[in-house]
């Protein structure tokens, strides 16, 4: 039989791959180790295999499993915590959190930029572009906002995650809540970080031609809710999510058919069935911008569709000429 070509690229290159060498077959064995020979070798290659799957994934990744395989033999115990929202800050520390971070910090290189400008305590309006057919981007923010000052962002989700199944369990226990004025005025009361992504589906489906081009930002529910509650809107720029998934069409017969707002058809998804659906690792950078407070509008304006307009329209144009900054200064997409 010939031999195992070695791996070539760039994995040979950082995993340092070798050949291994391999024994001459003792020419009389004793019957007592051929007997357990089969035993051995599957042994050895759980272990090699083992070995490399550590390797390809990290030694983080790895830890974050065996952290969530811990965590849920000590959920099988009794009752957990949760808020009204159903939220559950130990499942999302101990096991949400650390099981995204590798793809955070090695997959997209997120580069985070004005991470002094996020408030270290007291509510927060945080309002951001959206992009990549995936609503991965409010994953990233909320892990990068953790790691950054220990905060756990309280995101508001579209309909359809609360409708999807499995999808709304996770999005309940992870901090997301629905996108309504009601949900959002009482987090913020509650002093909590909130994130909102006011292009909606507009912005997650929008093809790759008109990518970092902001979509409406709806009628501005978002800047009443921070009047009422009388908290800063914090401006979020983020670079990178639009190349993960580039949506070349969106299927609109296939897209009603299935109930979705859009299929996406990108150069690699469906074609190349489940593979298709790995994001591409583009490089990713979010700004942090600065607070735009709002203490200074009487929350009775919150009903005052001028003064909204304004506010609404001072935050899409501070993320759209960030963004248009960050893509010219930023090297390559990937």
């Amino acid at each position: 039989m010939d031999a195992e070509p070695e791996p070539t690229g760039p994995d040979a290159e950082i995993y340092d791959f070798a050949p291994r060498p391999r024994s001459k077959p003792d020419p009389d064995p004793d019957p007592d180790d051929r007997a357990d020979e089969p035993a051995g070798s599957l042994l050895d290659g759980l272990r090699r295999t083992a070995a490399g799957l550590a390797q390809w994934a990290g030694a983080e990744w790895v830890a974050a499993v065996e952290q969530a395989a811990e965590f849920a033999r000590s959920r099988l115990h009794g009752d957990y915590p949760t808020d009204q929202f159903g939220f559950d800050p130990e499942f999302t520390t101990k096991v949400y959190l650390p099981l995204l971070r590798p793809l955070v910090r090695h997959w997209f290189r997120v580069e985070v930029r004005g991470a002094d400008r996020l408030p270290a305590d007291g509510a927060a309006l945080l309002v951001s572009n959206h992009a990549g057919a995936l609503p991965l981007d409010g994953m990233v923010l909320q892990s990068v906002v953790y790691d950054e000052i220990g905060r756990h962002v309280r995101s508001l989700g579209a309909d359809l995650i609360f409708a999807t199944p499995y999808s709304h369990d996770l999005a309940r226990k992870t901090g997301t809540t629905l996108a309504c004025a009601e949900d959002a005025e009482r987090l913020l009361d509650a002093g909590e970080l909130v994130a909102v992504f006011p292009e909606g589906f507009k912005g997650l489906g929008k093809l790759y031609t008109d990518r970092y081009r902001l979509q409406r930002f709806g009628r501005g529910g978002f800047v009443s809710a921070a009047v009422r509650a009388q908290v800063p809107i914090v401006p979020i720029s983020i670079v990178g999510s639009e190349e993960i998934y580039p949506i070349l069409g969106k299927a609109p017969v296939l897209a009603r058919a299935l109930g979705l707002p859009y299929f996406p058809l990108t150069p690699t998804f469906p074609w190349f069935g489940p593979l298709g659906a790995i994001p591409l690792p583009s490089k990713w950078i979010i700004e942090i911008g600065t607070p735009i407070p709002t203490d200074q509008i009487a929350p009775a304006a919150a009903d005052d569709p001028t003064v909204i307009f304004n506010v609404t329209d001072q935050v899409r144009e501070t993320i759209q000429q960030t963004l248009h900054a960050l893509l010219v200064r930023r090297p390559g997409i990937f």
